[in-house]
């Protein structure tokens, strides 16, 4: 399987952004899939994850902001992240096990 990340870019703290992960490949509605993000000099992080049964699990600090969601015909996971904050700077990446996607920059401005 392929992933392949869109979505990021700067915005001002308050606002929205919303990534996607598009996936080739097949199975991919039972694949686990799940969002990290990685801020130059600290380790790759969990920011949320989705099964292929549609639960969800989130970092504490995304709590309440983020939502992850997947659209299993379109081979496609979401990850909406509304509130934005500066320490939310970060290369996003998708990840289905085994296999990452590129990574996206999302940049928050104060």
């Amino acid at each position: 399987v392929q992933l392949q990340a869109s979505g990021g870019g700067l915005v001002q703290a308050g606002g929205s952004l919303r990534l996607s992960c598009a996936a080739s490949g097949t199975a991919f509605s039972i694949r686990f899939m799940a969002w990290y993000r990685q801020d130059p000099g600290k380790q790759r992080e969990l920011v949320a994850s989705i099964t292929s049964g549609g639960s969800t699990n989130y970092a504490d600090s995304v709590k309440g902001r983020f939502t992850v969601s997947r659209d299993n015909a379109k081979n496609t996971v979401y990850l909406q992240m509304n509130g934005l904050k500066p320490e939310d700077t970060a290369v996003y990446y998708c990840y289905g096990p085994p296999t990452w996607g590129q990574g996206t920059l999302v940049t928050v401005s104060s």
